[in-house]
């Protein structure tokens, strides 16, 4: 096996991996609401998390020396589309009033399977089949269905939107944004041996605590069991190794198979929020979850391979 190969097969690996540490990322950061808060436990852990990434990746291979290196349109342009996911997530997450609009809130966001998808068309020059449309639309039907309680009509989507409509408008922020991140990161940056993302985690940390400060919120940690627990996972696990592990997935792995397993994320996501928030999860949310995939699927069978491979050796911007 081929160098690149194997760079290829270990970026789909640690891509799968990130798939299954992100299925937890909406329950956990929900559950530091009660003794912490969601926007001061997510500063934390991507302070530490980022902080600590960048502090071993220096100690052991230079990293700071070679991350400026990097094109410059991928540090400021996915490191921007990094820190605006996370600060449209978290405040999503913190603003939504019950627990079963926060997995509504986890599963519009959770759009991003199939936004990558249609996103790499016109990013990295993918071929599409007009299949892509229908399975944008039956995607897009299940986060609608999430949202209206199982109905199909406006009005029953309509219901919390006039009072409440943050938490939604968040989550399809950042549905948004880390799809766009995703293919411009392959575009910028594709076969770069160094990625930016410790980087944007302790930048995306910053940013959150200043959201905080502004919020007028503190730092009070109850050192109970079950919020340090909490913190710590939040920090080592869906903040600090499925954001590295997912950046050089999209860098090196098959950015096509990575990104259409991770349709399978919205299910996993909400199965383990509604047993994690105790949130019983009804028919209405196993169709709509469904609905994603789905549509994520024919998303996903609609692409054909680019015209022209993208090198990732843009030159700087």
């Amino acid at each position: 096996m081929s160098r690149s190969s194997r760079e290829q097969l270990t970026g789909t690996c640690l891509g799968i991996a990130a798939i299954l540490i992100w299925s937890s990322l909406v329950a956990v950061a929900r559950g530091t609401s009660e003794h912490l808060g969601v926007l001061a436990s997510a500063a934390l852990a991507n302070l530490v998390g980022g902080g600590l990434a960048v502090a071993v990746a220096q100690m052991r291979t230079g990293y700071l020396e070679k991350v400026i290196r990097l094109p410059r349109n991928y540090l400021l342009g996915c490191g921007a589309l990094f820190v605006l996911y996370n600060l449209a997530l978290y405040p999503a997450l913190q603003a939504a009033a019950t627990e079963q609009q926060v997995i509504e809130v986890g599963l519009i966001q959770y759009l991003w399977p199939a936004l990558t998808l249609a996103l790499a068309v016109p990013v990295l020059g993918k071929n599409a089949s007009p299949w892509l449309v229908p399975g944008l639309i039956v995607a897009t039907a299940g986060a609608f269905l999430a949202k209206s309680g199982g109905s199909l009509s406006w009005a029953s989507f309509r219901v919390g939107l006039d009072t409440n409509p943050w938490p939604y408008a968040l989550a399809l922020v950042a549905a948004m944004s880390w799809a766009l991140y995703s293919n411009l990161a392959r575009r910028w940056a594709g076969q770069r041996g160094v990625s930016g993302a410790p980087l944007f985690l302790t930048a995306t940390g910053v940013a959150l605590a200043i959201v905080h400060a502004v919020r007028g919120g503190g730092y009070h940690l109850d050192w109970q069991l079950r919020p340090v627990l909490e913190l710590a996972y939040l920090t080592l696990f869906p903040t600090l190794l499925a954001y590295v592990f997912w950046d050089f997935a999209m860098r090196q792995g098959n950015i096509i198979l990575v990104s259409s397993l991770s349709f399978f994320t919205p299910l996993l996501s909400t199965l383990i929020s509604s047993i994690y928030l105790g949130v019983p999860m009804g028919v209405d949310l196993w169709i709509a979850s469904g609905l994603v995939i789905v549509g994520a699927f024919i998303c996903k069978r609609s692409i054909r391979e680019p015209q022209i491979a993208p090198t990732g050796t843009d030159e700087e911007g």
